[in-house]
């Protein structure tokens, strides 16, 4: 099988600034497509989609171009997920700096970091709205409390195409299920909602996770989302703090292992190449 991993990030130390990783030293280092490609070698991954990963924001633009310069290159980079000023008055302005190309898919304005109701505010669905008129996906990277909020600000742009990184990041180290097991179910219930398996290792204790531990979340997300609006990432080199890149898709292989064949070509192929445009 053919596998897209929806999911990875680069980063060039010697580019541009990156003050999140001062705090996860693991990771604390270059990680550039050379490096992607040899963590994939051998795995099946044939395409991929990079985030965006939290750089400084005044490296914004440069990030996003630099990897575009990838995408054009022979790599497997197929997709780009930018960051964009969403809440921001200029976000248009930036918008038209930045420019089109064909490999640009969508942004992702982290909202993990934020207050709880961030991302339910008005300037906020404004900028969402804005995207979705210029064809562009959205990716919502949050924490488990903020799910409420999602799933307003889902309700209020349903012209958006949204996808859930991470699962919503529920309290695995806690074996916390509820309420983001209800809050999912609310999310899935929009038509315009996807969701990535992805980035569960650091949400569990890196350094003591199962399978059958992880099992139970992965199981719920397709449970409400159905194989149709399942997408199957890495969250590489994140995931490097608990996980190796071939560990965690074996985990994934694993874990839908009873599947049909046809569900387990959506997890890991179609529905991302659908919900990317790739």
């Amino acid at each position: 099988m053919e596998i897209i991993d929806a999911h990875h990030h680069l980063w060039d130390k010697s580019r541009f600034d990156y003050s999140w990783l001062a705090s996860v030293p693991e990771i604390d280092r270059n990680f550039l497509v050379a490096d992607y490609e040899e963590s994939i070698r051998g795995t099946g991954v044939v395409k991929s989609v990079h985030v965006q990963a939290d750089v400084d924001s005044q490296f914004a633009l440069q990030e996003t171009r630099w990897v575009l310069s990838m995408a054009e290159a022979d790599t497997p980079i197929e997709g780009v997920v930018a960051w964009a000023p969403v809440e921001d008055p200029g976000l248009d302005e930036f918008l038209d700096t930045l420019g089109e190309h064909p490999k640009l898919k969508g942004f992702r304005r982290l909202i993990q970091t934020q207050a709880v109701d961030f991302c339910s505010r008005p300037e906020f669905i404004a900028g969402v709205r804005k995207l979705a008129a210029r064809g562009f996906s959205f990716d919502l990277c949050i924490y488990h409390p903020q799910l409420s909020a999602v799933v307003e600000l889902v309700r209020q742009v349903p012209e958006m195409s949204f996808v859930l990184d991470h699962v919503g990041k529920p309290d695995i180290k806690a074996g916390g299920m509820q309420p983001w097991k209800e809050q999912l179910r609310e999310l899935a219930s929009f038509p315009n909602t996807f969701c990535k398996v992805s980035g569960m290792v650091t949400e569990a204790d890196p350094k003591n996770w199962t399978c059958e531990l992880l099992r139970p979340y992965i199981d719920s997300a397709i449970e409400v989302f159905g194989f149709e609006r399942i997408m199957f990432g890495s969250d590489w080199p994140v995931c490097l703090q608990g996980a190796s890149y071939s560990q965690w898709l074996e985990t994934v292989v694993e874990a839908v292992q009873g599947a049909k064949s046809e569900e387990q070509e959506q997890l890991f192929n179609r529905t991302a190449a659908r919900f990317y445009r790739l």
